[in-house]
């Protein structure tokens, strides 16, 4: 199994998370390998197989594949977008001695969200279900907030052990420079 980007981040301190004059900041961003010219070239050559075969088929009187094939196109077209967009999405979390804030950006929308360090709460909820993912929050003051929600299972729990370390428990704050960040 490949490492995500939260694994990647720590193995490569610079790449995902540093810190700065006693700030913690940790870059998440969706793991998006395809390019969009590569989701182009993929796209082109399956449709290009698939309404090859649909073609031939529909010339030897099975015309109501080709129906099913556009539509299933229209189906691989809809999930490569889907994929693509997830590009512009990121969290920035950023520890600081007084605070954690959590800035989400996609696209051009931008939220941003405060709570103070010393009463922050950082929570990794099991999942509902087995197909459901594990959910992480950061909770203060009946405040709450998902980070990561793209990450894997495994990622999220390495996530939560390093902001547990970094945040503290309730009304506990420990020092930020506490050695490697995996």
């Amino acid at each position: 199994m490949m490492p995500g980007p939260i694994a990647l981040a720590w193995a490569a301190r610079a790449a995902g998370a540093e810190i700065v004059s006693g700030t913690l900041t940790i870059h998440l961003t969706p793991n998006c390998s395809l390019s969009p010219r590569g989701a182009a070239w993929f796209f082109g050559l399956i449709c290009l197989v698939s309404f090859t075969i649909a073609t031939t088929l529909a010339l030897k009187g099975l015309w109501p594949v080709f129906p099913f094939a556009g539509l299933e196109m229209l189906v691989l077209g809809w999930a490569l977008t889907a994929s693509l967009r997830r590009r512009h999405y990121s969290q920035t979390i950023t520890v600081s001695d007084e605070r954690v804030a959590v800035e989400t950006r996609f696209r051009n929308r931008r939220e941003q969200i405060e709570f103070p360090r010393h009463w922050a709460q950082v929570k990794l909820r099991s999942a509902d279900t087995r197909l459901h993912p594990s959910r992480l929050t950061i909770e203060s003051h009946g405040r709450s907030y998902e980070v990561g929600s793209f990450l894997t299972d495994q990622e999220r729990k390495a996530l939560a052990a390093r902001l547990t370390r970094s945040v503290g428990r309730i009304a506990e704050s420990p020092a930020l420079d506490q050695g490697p960040l995996a």
